[in-house]
């Protein structure tokens, strides 16, 4: 069973190797990173736990029993007891109901860790995997929006 940890500095390699490893299969259904993020992967991987420090963002990985990277779930923009919600899960994990699992393990983590009172995200209207796992884990649609060029929809999820 996979487990949901928070970023740490030791989780760079195997991050990076996930982010490699699902660059084409990701690409197909939200913007790609770009070159310069495996470049100067190293140095972006020590932002994002700055950030994380300073309690503007809260990242985490998803990783099965022999350590590999299989997903990562974040809580970006944290502001008035709020944040926008990402998440990817391996291409080799999909279909098996992770994401749906991350996402309600997620969101009851920004509830009772950070104290968060509520989650936002988009999803591009092509994205029908993303858009499924939002609506089963309570999301609503909260109006259309345009995301990297997209046509997307907003969503918006109260926490208890």
């Amino acid at each position: 069973m996979p487990r949901l940890e928070r970023l740490t500095a030791d989780h760079a390699p195997a991050l990076l190797a996930f982010e490699q490893e699902n660059r084409a299969y990701f690409a197909a259904s939200v913007p790609d990173r770009g070159d310069d993020y495996f470049t100067n992967f190293a140095a972006r991987h020590d932002a994002l736990l700055t950030e994380q420090a300073a309690g503007l963002c809260h990242f985490h990985v998803l990783t099965d029993p022999s350590g590999a990277t299989v997903g990562r779930v974040n809580h970006v923009d944290v502001a008035d007891d709020s944040a926008e919600l990402g998440f990817r899960i391996a291409e080799k994990a999909a279909g098996s109901g992770l994401a749906t699992a991350v996402v309600r393990e997620i969101c009851a983590l920004a509830a009772t860790e950070y104290g968060l009172t509520a989650l936002r995200t988009a999803a591009a209207l092509d994205n029908i995997g993303s858009r499924t796992v939002l609506t089963r884990t309570g999301f609503t649609e909260a109006g259309p929006t345009v995301l990297d060029g997209r046509p997307a929809l907003q969503y918006i999820r109260t926490l208890p």
